[in-house]
């Protein structure tokens, strides 16, 4: 008998078998449960926020629209007398009002020199951090943090000490030029020079948050992109300005969006500044809006003024918006 012949025969086992597909209608009834079941948690989860915004902003909002239609005063404050609608009287005075206007142009003026200097200062020290050493940028991001978090009536104390007329270091500092005596020099007893030193201090108030938030999306720039750029013979500023701008350009106008409307409603910083009574040529929309309120007792105009200033706002949010949703049809 041969080898062969010996061999056990292999056994090949059965197919097996391939269990039915589900049902097209029953796939797509279960994955459209699924889809409107998770469409509602989003909204589910951001309900008590809503919430809260809306019983914080909502009522305050209310009662502002309320007051800009009516005459409200301190009779109607007081109940001596019921509060009469006068339709749209109190904006007509307040468009009326040369020093309405003369205070939106400064307040414009005012938030477009804080926003440049923030953005071009929080973009200049973001690129930095990104050639120095660890332990450099730790310090560094400590140090933006501490004065980022120190309160708003401590920093503006502190600044009203360093320009101090008799006593402020930053008149001595200057004063050791050649040629230069600013001793007993008053930076407050002009409009322009005063409003400089609080831009100052609310450059430097805004300045950590733009620097930080700019460092992280630094951190997405590709660095092949930017060599790709060196190689074909762009220098710094060409690389900056069509491969790192072009990158960070969303980040960019959420900063500025956002700094425009904090620096529109600056507040504290010209009220403690002058010492709770800014001067004429010190006053913004909100404090002009305050002195109308609570100064000359007119509560229904002071309210105008604040509804027109969170129109004008609107109108920043609107401008941001259009340009966020132009660079997502790009993206």
């Amino acid at each position: 008998m041969s080898a062969a012949d010996t061999t056990t025969p292999t056994k090949v086992p059965p197919p097996r078998q391939v269990p039915p597909a589900p049902p097209v209608a029953a796939a797509g009834r279960a994955s459209g449960t699924k889809r409107s079941g998770g469409a509602a948690v989003p909204w589910a989860l951001l309900a008590p926020c809503l919430l809260i915004l809306a019983v914080v902003l909502g009522y305050p909002l209310v009662r502002l629209v309320t007051l800009s239609f009516q005459k409200f005063g301190q009779s109607q404050l007081w109940g001596f007398q019921p509060a009469e609608s006068v339709g749209f009287d109190n904006f007509a005075k307040v468009l009326g009002d040369g020093e309405f206007w003369t205070v939106v142009v400064r307040t414009v003026v005012f938030a477009a020199a804080c926003v440049v200097f923030t953005m071009v200062i929080g973009m200049l020290i973001a690129l930095l951090l990104q050639r120095v050493s660890g332990w450099v940028k730790t310090l560094i991001n400590i140090a933006l943090v501490a004065s980022w978090g120190m309160p708003i009536i401590v920093a503006t104390t502190v600044f009203k000490w360093l320009f101090d007329s008799d006593y402020g270091i930053f008149n001595a500092l200057l004063s050791k030029l050649p040629g230069v005596d600013m001793i007993g020099h008053n930076w407050f007893a002009s409009g322009p020079e005063g409003l400089a030193v609080i831009t100052l201090l609310v450059v430097w108030g805004a300045v950590p948050f733009v620097v930080i938030t700019l460092s992280a999306g630094l951190t997405q720039v590709p660095k092949e992109m930017e060599e790709a750029a060196r190689l074909d013979g762009a220098g710094a500023w060409g690389v900056f300005r069509y491969v790192t701008l072009p990158i960070l350009k969303p980040i960019v106008v959420m900063l500025t969006t956002l700094s425009v409307i904090w620096d529109m409603g600056v507040f504290p910083q010209v009220f403690v500044m002058r010492n709770g009574h800014p001067e004429a040529e010190f006053q913004l929309l909100t404090t002009y809006s305050y002195d109308r309120a609570f100064v000359v007792n007119d509560y229904a105009q002071g309210s105008a003024i604040a509804l027109l200033t969170v129109l004008l706002l609107l109108g920043v949010i609107g401008v941001y918006m259009r340009q966020m949703l132009k660079i997502g049809e790009v993206e």
